[in-house]
């Protein structure tokens, strides 16, 4: 007898009308992602205007990874509106998993920008040219500030969001190579060594590319199926066999992620002895119960052998 959960989850969109499920669903990132992309997208114009006239390709580079900021928030807004379209009969998870698809194409487009700026740098390494420091110091502190704005908008809405959190991470990221041009601007200023302008462009992009790394297997765990982070079929099958005595064997136990905060479960389990109904409608409910409360497991498919 297979049984779904009767309780909708809190993030999927209720069976509305399409308008309203745009506008309900994740109404709160979205907001916070249209004041980011707004910022960056300003400021992103300032620092490739800054990075012309100073000649600096560290300002240059953050000015592209900027870029790729505003375009990966401009997919990560994307994906939301996508995934609050309606269930329909061939997709019966919805368009959630776009979101999954966003965080790993934002995770591919930080390759490929720590690529860019790797190439860009080992060339100005080989052909060195001056860097006008002092405007290079005050873009780039222009820069920090929008970062920092942007990274303050997105925090606290990434935690669960893998979406968000790829978007935050570009933000993040950004910040740190603001604050690192900045430092390499005063030493460039007082010192006079110029090659220390690629040498932070290098910097930037190993960083990069670690941050990249971690959200790009995070993305790809979701859509290999993969259980939530930090579960396994061992840790909820011995809460089941604890929590419920009329369990004698669980057999054929599937976790995964649909989206980020979303989690599916299905499972055949064998009982000690014949039940009535009545009985197996409470241990169904018993079931459902444990690995909602204990798991934030919703979605739950049971059938009993």
């Amino acid at each position: 007898m297979g049984v779904f959960s009767n309780k909708v989850h809190s993030h999927m969109p209720k069976q509305k009308s399409s308008s309203d499920e745009l506008f309900e669903y994740r109404s709160v990132e979205r907001k916070r992602l249209w004041l980011a992309i707004a910022v960056t997208g300003i400021v992103m114009l300032v620092e490739i205007a800054g990075g012309l006239l100073s000649n600096s390709l560290a300002l240059i580079s953050d000015a592209g990874h900027m870029f790729t900021h505003f375009f990966a928030l401009a997919v990560s807004l994307g994906a939301i509106f996508c995934a609050a379209r309606p269930v329909c009969h061939h997709r019966t998870f919805g368009f959630f998993r776009i979101e999954i698809l966003a965080a790993l194409f934002n995770s591919l487009f930080l390759f490929g920008v720590t690529g860019w700026i790797v190439y860009e740098s080992v060339l100005r390494i080989l052909n060195p040219a001056p860097v006008l420091s002092t405007q290079m110091f005050f873009v780039a502190i222009i820069g920090l500030i929008a970062n920092l704005i942007s990274a303050v908008l997105l925090h606290g809405a990434n935690k669960n969001d893998l979406n968000i959190k790829s978007a935050f991470v570009h933000m993040v990221a950004d910040t740190l190579s603001s604050v690192i041009i900045i430092i390499g601007a005063v030493i460039i200023r007082f010192t006079g060594w110029d090659i220390i302008d690629p040498l932070l462009g290098i910097g930037i992009a190993l960083v990069i590319l670690s941050w990249g790394w971690g959200l790009f297997m995070d993305s790809v765990h979701i859509l290999l199926e993969g259980a939530p982070k930090g579960l396994t079929t061992d840790i909820v099958e011995k809460a089941l066999l604890e929590g419920v005595p009329q369990i004698k064997e669980i057999c054929d136990l599937h976790i995964w992620t649909i989206t980020s905060e979303m989690y599916s479960m299905a499972t055949q389990i064998k009982l000690k002895e014949n039940y009535s109904m009545e009985e197996l409608r409470d241990i169904k409910m018993k079931i459902k119960s444990i690995v909602d409360e204990r798991f934030d497991i919703e979605h739950v498919t049971i059938e009993f052998d």
